[in-house]
């Protein structure tokens, strides 16, 4: 049984039952006073007492004489909807099998699926007392059961390999669960390990990685018909990150582990796509490393030749994430695909700009822009561009060298950063850049303190829109 890929049902819900179930009033906080009417005299009474006033994510619930759950309202700003507030009110209801009484939208349907098997999300690998939850929800009528599941389980994916601790997710295990994934849906996996990456010119790649025990190694998975428009995803795969010689502080090491959240988003978004049969030629590049030090560590200063034929000064071994992925880059573009997205926890900057919970994109093409924005509104997943400033390009300008892995000053960081990237992709082909932060900093209903997806649901939403059969 595979340690990561999840391919069965969503135990939290139910597409069709027989079953009687409680019944969900979900009240819109302007149909309040029409809803209240409705009630009987002790029922409004009871509203009264819990001063119950539809606010929103506010619950009450209702009981028979003999005790037992009669009904529940749940109180919604209908211009606040989002799959975190379904995430409280599951995680706020005992165990029973519950169903929404209201005739909902597709768009809202599927928030309240979504957010409702969200709120059972744990990450328990090394946990022995593991806690168990039976609130089950029959799935709205207009709610595409099959999506939604893909959804959480490209999510759960994603959550769980950046939880994973690099003792136990370094390249070799990363590897491991791309393979997986690869078996799963039947796709081709090859990996190139240690040596191999010079022969094959990705000299970036294991000039980062040469230093720690666990080898650098470029993980390639191939899905769909050759004949399908090409889709290619980059992950920054970096399951560890020290910083390198310019070493980080030991406070900044802490979730260090979630380095590899770029490789983590592209297999989360590669398994929504395959099991979704999207008609795309699906190519998914990761470059894993630990940027570890020892005494062959690769020190600032350094020059390092891309597979590009680019050469790189090394201002900074710590911006080691985009020097991994310009080797991926370059052989992406070789096969000329529609479309690259790459994702990578790539910029402390980003979050400077964007906060914790909005990631940034990066990104010339108008027509992708406009499909990020529109998927990124319906499916209440954020994302936010930020420009490709051309004249900010100088500030990597080295004297010795093509080009320096860091810009010259610390303003516009996220931007230098995606400019660098951009060198490495072809005129003409689409492509995208996300720099995103893969971690809630908190315990929030249906999003618990640690690994995170980001902008998948979007960007799933709009490949599907572009691609699906």
């Amino acid at each position: 049984m595979s340690k990561y890929i999840h391919t069965g049902k969503i135990s939290s819900l139910i597409n069709k039952t027989k079953k009687p179930t409680i019944a969900i009033d979900i009240v819109f906080k302007d149909d309040f006073n029409k809803w209240n009417k409705g009630l009987t005299n002790s029922q409004k009474q009871w509203v009264k007492t819990n001063n119950f006033a539809a606010t929103h994510g506010s619950l009450i619930t209702f009981t028979t004489e003999e005790g037992n759950i009669d009904f529940v309202a749940f109180g919604l700003d209908i211009n606040e909807i989002d799959p975190w507030v379904f995430s409280k009110l599951s995680s706020s209801l005992p165990d029973g099998l519950y169903q929404i009484s209201n005739d909902l939208d597709a768009i809202c349907a599927n928030q309240v699926a979504f957010g409702w098997a969200m709120a059972d999300y744990k990450f328990e690998r090394y946990l022995k007392e593991k806690k168990k939850r039976s609130v089950k929800l029959v799935v709205p009528n207009k709610c595409n059961y099959q999506n939604v599941c893909t959804s959480v389980r490209g999510t759960c994916l994603t959550r769980d390999l950046v939880n994973t601790p690099t003792c136990d997710m370094g390249p070799p295990e990363l590897s491991d669960a791309a393979k997986e994934l690869a078996k799963a849906y039947k796709a081709k996996f090859k990996v190139t390990v240690g040596e191999e990456l010079l022969k094959k010119g990705y000299e970036t790649i294991h000039t980062v990685g040469r230093a720690a025990e666990k080898e650098p190694r470029l993980i390639e998975i191939n899905w769909g018909k050759k004949s399908s428009p090409k889709l290619t995803l980059v992950g920054k795969g970096v399951c560890f990150d020290t910083g390198g010689l310019d070493i980080k502080p030991s406070n900044a090491m802490l979730t260090m582990k979630k380095d590899m959240g770029g490789a983590a988003h592209v297999l989360g978004l590669g398994q929504m796509i395959m099991e979704s049969g999207l008609d795309v030629r699906l190519r998914i590049l990761i470059p894993a490393v630990e940027n570890n030090i020892s005494g062959n560590a690769f020190r600032p200063g350094d020059i390092i030749q891309s597979y590009k034929g680019t050469t790189i000064e090394i201002g900074n071994t710590d911006a080691e994430g985009r020097l991994v992925l310009c080797d991926a880059l370059t052989l992406a573009c070789e096969e000329n695909p529609e479309l690259i997205l790459d994702f990578a926890t790539l910029t402390g900057a980003a979050r400077v700009a964007m906060g914790a919970d909005i990631p940034p994109y990066f990104t010339d093409d108008d027509e992708l822009h406009n499909g990020l924005q529109q998927h990124m509104r319906s499916e209440n997943d954020p994302l936010w561009q930020l420009p490709l400033y051309e004249p900010y390009r100088k500030l990597l300008s080295s004297s010795i060298a093509e080009i320096n892995n860091v810009a010259s000053t610390g303003f516009g960081g996220a931007i230098t950063a995606a400019l660098y990237l951009k060198h490495f992709v072809d005129d003409g082909i689409s492509w995208a850049h996300f720099d995103v932060y893969a971690w809630n900093m908190s315990d929030r209903p249906g999003r618990p303190k640690g690994g995170e997806a980001m902008g998948l649901r979007a960007v799933m939403a709009y490949l599907h829109s572009k691609y699906a059969k």
